[in-house]
């Protein structure tokens, strides 16, 4: 039974990002806002859509510190792990407005983090800054789109042509369709591995850490990883970095910005000297990529990846006390 959720929940997946990015092509089409700001908005909020319900319901039972864990190991995940299979499959090309104004925003975002969980603890006008700087990033985004997209679409390839005849509710069905393939897709493959793993696992003390930082990892980035493998496949690299870097910059201003708004988070001193400084350095490694190459190829990708075992293999050994 595991195995059989296990490979529906990644058929399903497939399915859903395949529906996603269609409707994301064609919603940009439509409202004359280009790819990129699809991925950063609509994609990636949609993917991150979970970590905010789980960060909220666990302010409200009490347990604020959960999102902390939740949105740092999601944001180090989506770079290290997400892009890095991402370009190991499929080479990506960042356009300049990714390297000039999306990528600086998540390096803020990352940065601000990092400073107001210095005094170990995030508050309500903390949050508040956080989630006014996403409204406004947002605004500016869109306005700025919407007055250099009208070429840039009349430019594009036929997937993009066949988008701007897609009727506006055809593309938000898809949409929506998508977000919620990879919703429960995610569900149900998570369900099968923990399933599958358990029973491997059985006898190990360290199991339920070992499952965490393994297979709970990669079921909750799977949204974004089927969803930019699929956007690079289909040669809308835009809608796949969008998603990523989206992804990270909604991770820290929406859902520690709002959950902090609910309830104070607390930070541990943990998480301040481990933690932090690899989703800090894995942010800041790829601003290294960005520039220094014209495209982020598989060399990077291999990188990228090692990084993430790298740090895997790390929890785990303290799990285990091996270090």
């Amino acid at each position: 039974m595991d195995y059989l959720m296990l490979l529906l929940g990644l058929l399903v997946l497939i399915v859903g990002g395949e529906f996603l990015v269609k409707g994301a092509v064609g919603c940009s089409a439509i409202f004359k806002i280009s790819p990129l700001v699809i991925g950063m908005t609509v994609v990636s909020f949609g993917t991150s859509a979970p970590e905010l319900l789980v960060s909220l319901q666990s302010a409200l039972d009490g347990n604020p510190g959960i999102a902390i864990g939740n949105v740092i190991g999601s944001n180090i995940a989506n770079i290290a792990l997400v892009l890095g299979l991402t370009v190991l499959i499929v080479p990506i090309i960042a356009k300049k407005e990714s390297k000039r104004i999306d990528y600086p925003m998540m390096v803020l975002s990352s940065v601000l983090f990092y400073l107001f969980a210095l005094d170990n603890k995030i508050v309500w006008w903390e949050g508040a800054i956080l989630f006014v700087i996403l409204i406004a990033f947002i605004a500016y985004l869109i306005t700025n789109s919407r007055k250099k997209t009208k070429k840039e679409l009349s430019d594009q390839d036929e997937d993009i042509e066949e988008a701007m005849k897609m009727p506006i509710g055809k593309a938000l069905l898809f949409l929506i369709i998508g977000l919620v393939g990879l919703y429960f897709g995610s569900e149900w493959f998570v369900d099968g591995a923990v399933g599958i793993a358990n029973v491997l696992l059985e006898g190990n003390p360290d199991k339920d850490s070992i499952i965490g930082v393994t297979v709970v990892a990669l079921g909750t980035s799977a949204p974004e990883l089927v969803a930019s493998c699929v956007a690079a496949f289909r040669k809308q690299s835009d809608i796949s970095v969008g998603n990523l870097i989206g992804s990270n910059i909604f991770n820290v201003f929406a859902v520690i910005g709002v959950t902090s708004m609910v309830k104070p988070i607390e930070v541990t001193d943990k998480v301040l000297s481990f933690d932090m400084y690899w989703m800090l350095g894995i942010a800041l490694g790829l601003g290294v990529i960005l520039w220094f190459g014209k495209k982020i190829g598989r060399l990077s990708g291999t990188l990228l990846f090692a990084t993430y075992v790298t740090y895997v293999l790390i929890i785990v050994f303290r799990i285990k006390g091996i270090i």
